[in-house]
């Protein structure tokens, strides 16, 4: 049963739009790999759309 949480993760083709610009800032944030970043990301929307907190985060 897949994860009811994906389906409102950032798709692959909205990723690859937004890749190049989080890797350009990477030198800004540094230690951070493409992963985190997505799961980063994927994490702000979902803090967004729901309005809770971060600690309510899903695992």
């Amino acid at each position: 049963m897949s994860n009811p949480y994906n389906r409102h993760d950032v798709t692959d083709e909205n990723w690859n739009k937004f890749e190049p610009i989080i890797t350009e800032l990477l030198g800004k944030w540094g230690g951070c790999n493409a992963g985190d970043n997505r799961l980063f990301v994927n994490a702000c929307l979902w803090i967004i759309r729901t309005g809770s907190l971060w600690r309510d985060l899903p695992s």
